[in-house]
């Protein structure tokens, strides 16, 4: 696991911190290739989803307080190949095992309780995963902060 998933991991929900260092370690045990996962974007402010929803073209639906990003729920990931180059290519099978080594990542994801965006009806969104029982905003806004400004649960 690199220095900058780690530092995504430490910004998220405290509840979800050692399960995601779980999936990210079992991903890299899995690809085996030139392939290895990094968490994109973790924990969002409501300022940082704003200027998201903002950007032209398009890239999100959620305004701030409307992602679950906003909340320490929801994480995004890239392929770094060979150690330098980003990749969301879904279709290529970097340690030629047969299955994408997107897949592998999406699978173990669900294993672990996370919706993956690429299964949305409507604005898919590939590298999105959040923590299923965690994925409505409405419900998670409503709720009280600790001392930390993360949610009660």
């Amino acid at each position: 696991m690199d220095a900058i998933t780690e530092k995504r991991i430490s910004g998220l929900h405290p509840s979800v911190r050692v399960e995601m260092t779980n999936i990210i370690k079992e991903i890299d045990k899995a690809l085996t290739g030139r392939a290895k996962v990094r968490i994109s974007e973790g924990l969002r402010t409501f300022a940082e989803q704003d200027a998201l929803y903002n950007k032209k073209p398009k890239v999100t639906n959620a305004k701030g307080g409307q992602s679950i990003h906003n909340y320490g729920f929801a994480v995004d990931i890239v392929l770094i190949i060979d150690g330098k180059t980003a990749s969301w290519d879904t279709k290529s099978d970097w340690d030629g095992d047969k299955v994408s080594d997107w897949d592998e990542c999406v699978k173990i994801f669900a294993k672990y309780g996370w919706n993956w965006g690429g299964n949305w009806a409507t604005f898919k969104d590939m590298p999105h995963f959040d923590k299923i029982g965690f994925s409505n905003w409405r419900i998670l806004q409503a709720k009280k902060r600790d001392k930390d400004n993360y949610i009660i649960i």
